[in-house]
């Protein structure tokens, strides 16, 4: 009853994240304690014979109650022995003591003059029962520690305190005990399990390492940080652009955007790896919106776009309406736009005409552009 504890839960289970705080209530005494004889150590107090008497009284004590510890007990000690017993036998144990009452704490604190946080509901329950009754009380802080493998028990503190006669008043008793965060601060503590448990961060560490891993085996001078971190723009979601996209993102590229104005056609997922059956269905799929959501149904870690829109091709000349005059300015200055905010364009056209305005365009900027060719080999 001394020792119970409170904590609090919330599991954010979409972000894998685990809030926790623990409450120790420790009650508070109204006007302090008075200490009589300050804190020191049981080596200070007690000689060999007498800590080795300890020792073994309450070894054999926790074997006869079944415990591996026991928080509290009642010591009588004379020159050469000492005896212990639970708090429970209280009544009738200090008779021969001529008023002289020790009791035991067991002390999980490691400050070497201040004792531990069980020690104070223990103190209010004494005080309660028994402050008219007992001058002073003299406390043991146990502390039973393993150094390099030696049992030392000789570094538990001990010192006398005076009980108030009144420890409780008649209102609710002031407590404290909740634990500190992280930060200092007065809130649960966090545990992010995202890293083990989000299978999208999962992937991410996998592909990771197999990236390194093909780094390490075929260009070890390779910046993979770099390619990462590039934007690359496939203009052409065809056959060629399908291919590289899968290529880019097999080598840890994380931005991919696609520009194409054609649909899926029943011909094109047998060549096109990026799209199924169910894509040429209702007069098929804009094909730039489908592969950029087939890039992130493969993998989650990619960040990728798609733009329904044409490119102005010299010798293909625009209608001269209003309508379609306005649109090759958008898709102007849109194609503009895309390929100022990437690194890297690839022209996956089928025909010369379509690339000359996206070359223009990225040579005026000075990207990296690459002019890819798909070749058809007849046997």
């Amino acid at each position: 009853l001394l020792n119970r504890f409170l904590l609090l839960t919330f599991a954010d289970l979409k972000k894998y994240h685990f809030y926790y705080w623990f409450c120790y209530p420790a009650l508070c005494f109204p006007d302090g304690i008075h200490i009589i004889q300050k804190p020191v150590c049981l080596g200070d107090r007690f000689t060999l014979s007498q800590i080795q008497a300890l020792q073994k009284a309450y070894d054999e004590l926790c074997h006869k109650e079944g415990v591996t510890a026991l928080p509290y007990f009642l010591i009588k000690y004379h020159d050469n022995s000492v005896v212990i017993s639970p708090l429970k036998r209280w009544d009738g144990f200090f008779q021969d003591q001529g008023g002289k009452v020790a009791v035991g704490v067991y002390d999980p604190c490691n400050l070497s003059h201040y004792p531990g946080w069980p020690l104070r509901n223990f103190l209010i329950l004494a005080a309660h029962k028994w402050g008219s009754l007992l001058q002073s009380v003299e406390v043991l802080c146990f502390r039973d520690r393993t150094m390099q493998g030696v049992r030392d028990i000789t570094h538990s503190i001990i010192f006398e305190i005076k009980l108030p006669e009144r420890a409780l008043g008649p209102d609710c008793p002031k407590a404290v005990g909740w634990e500190k965060n992280q930060k200092g601060g007065m809130g649960p503590r966090m545990v992010n399990l995202s890293e083990c448990m989000d299978p999208k961060r999962l992937a991410e560490s996998s592909v990771d390492l197999n990236l390194k891993l093909m780094c390490w085996r075929l260009v070890p001078t390779l910046d993979l940080e770099k390619i990462v971190s590039a934007k690359c723009l496939l203009l052409g979601a065809g056959t060629l652009g399908c291919s590289v996209a899968r290529t880019l993102m097999g080598w840890g590229v994380r931005k991919i955007t696609f520009v194409d104005n054609a649909k899926i056609s029943y011909s094109n997922p047998v060549r096109q790896p990026l799209y199924e059956f169910e894509d040429c269905l209702s007069g098929g799929k804009p094909k730039a919106l489908a592969a950029a959501d087939r890039l992130q149904k493969i993998f989650p870690g990619v960040s990728s776009e798609g733009y329904n829109m044409s490119i102005p091709m010299p010798g293909h000349p625009v209608n001269f309406s209003e309508v379609t005059m306005a649109q090759a300015r958008k898709d102007v200055a849109k194609l503009e736009e895309l390929i100022d905010a990437h690194d890297v364009v690839f022209l996956l056209m089928d025909t010369r005409e379509s690339r000359w305005l996206p070359a223009v365009i990225a040579a005026s900027k000075r990207k990296v552009l690459y002019h890819t060719l798909l070749i058809s080999l007849s046997l």
